[in-house]
């Protein structure tokens, strides 16, 4: 068995009581003393700290990035101001999705970009691959640290004076007494929250400085998972991946109109020959909620069935959501039933279980925009 990898916070999760499991590679904390139901209502109620350190963090350079960016990401990176990060995801010649990343502009030729632990491993040669002659730095040397709630930026604000005053999807860097923080007020919850690369060496003492506060409490993996779900966000692996496509996944919006048909740089990505007619035909399946009828939760895999027995889904992520106390879920459905207020049906264990289908997100995402 390969020995896990450990993220710059790991002593500090031994020290709170953290159970550890293993997660794309690296030993993460699943939950902390109060659980996961606690945690996720804590999150929504007040703040809550998050270890995203697994994560692949990349400084990317050079001359002429934008365009070598443009055709691997189906993205209007021209138009996105220093500053200012984006939600978009590498397109295969299938038109599916290879994972799905934050990018932010740092400057004209710079870039930072977040992508998931579960992916670098093709993440990063796929990048090499298509941005040769570039600089990409793996910043390994760095842990990343999310604060989520609505009592966040009061909380990262008395330890990085200014971080209030940004806007959701802004990142910027801060220096205070001698350490740089790159702050970017962004989130996996539905919450206003904010991610923050900090020293790897520093990052235990700057988290529990975060912890010492009131309204902040430390949550893992557990509760990461429940809100995400709840405010509709993929996971890649369950929700999204290389046979599914935006469009399927009704993620449409993250994809800019210059890129588009009629656009000024319409299509130029990998994928574009597929995706491009398909947001103009539509598709035949589409990623939709589900608000579950009674208290059994529907797990991932769960196959979705119409009243006379035809195969119409399958779930793709599915717990419980403390925030609506019921039984939520995530999958794809044939076109037809994706209707919010369509009824469908879950077998488990060989009980039906009635499902309504449901707009999302299925809690309103609270960002702050000014």
């Amino acid at each position: 068995m390969t020995d896990l990898l450990t993220t710059p916070l790991n002593d500090l999760h031994i020290e709170l009581g953290a159970k550890m499991v293993p997660f794309a590679g690296y030993s993460m904390p699943v939950q902390y003393a109060d659980g996961i139901v606690k945690e996720h209502l804590h999150t929504r109620d007040c703040a809550s700290v998050f270890d995203v350190s697994h994560m692949g963090q990349l400084i990317l350079s050079g001359e002429g990035i934008d365009e070598a960016l443009e055709r691997i990401l189906p993205i209007d990176i021209k138009g996105l101001k220093p500053g200012c990060q984006r939600y978009i995801f590498f397109t295969l010649e299938n038109g599916g999705i290879l994972d799905d990343l934050m990018l932010t502009r740092v400057d004209n030729n710079t870039f930072y970009m977040v992508v998931n632990a579960s992916r670098k491993d093709v993440d990063y040669p796929h990048l090499r691959k298509h941005l040769a002659g570039f600089d990409i730095v793996e910043m390994n040397e760095h842990a990343l640290v999310a604060i989520q709630g609505p009592k966040a930026a009061e909380a990262l604000n008395k330890l990085i004076p200014g971080v209030a005053e940004m806007k959701f999807m802004t990142s910027k860097t801060f220096k205070v007494e001698g350490i740089e923080y790159r702050v970017s007020r962004c989130g996996y919850t539905g919450e206003d929250g904010y991610e923050i690369s900090v020293p790897a060496g520093k990052s235990i003492s700057f988290t529990k400085k975060l912890l010492a506060q009131d309204n902040v409490k430390p949550a893992g993996l557990g509760a990461r998972d429940s809100l995400r779900l709840e405010a509709g966000l993929c996971l890649y692996g369950n929700d999204i991946d290389e046979n599914t496509t935006p469009v399927e996944a009704d993620l449409l919006w993250a994809i800019q109109k210059a890129r588009k048909a009629g656009g000024e740089r319409e299509g130029g990505f990998i994928g574009a020959d597929v995706i491009l007619p398909q947001i103009a035909s539509g598709a035949s399946r589409k990623r939709v909620g589900f608000i579950v009828d009674g208290k059994v939760p529907v797990r991932a895999h769960t196959e979705l069935f119409d009243a006379e027995g035809n195969k119409v889904g399958e779930v793709t992520s599915g717990g419980f959501g403390a925030t609506l106390n019921a039984p939520v879920a995530m999958g794809y459905v044939n076109k037809a039933f994706a209707e919010v207020g369509t009824k469908v049906i879950a077998k488990v264990r060989k009980k039906e279980i009635e499902m309504t289908v449901a707009k999302l997100p299925l809690v309103p995402q609270r960002y702050y925009r000014g």
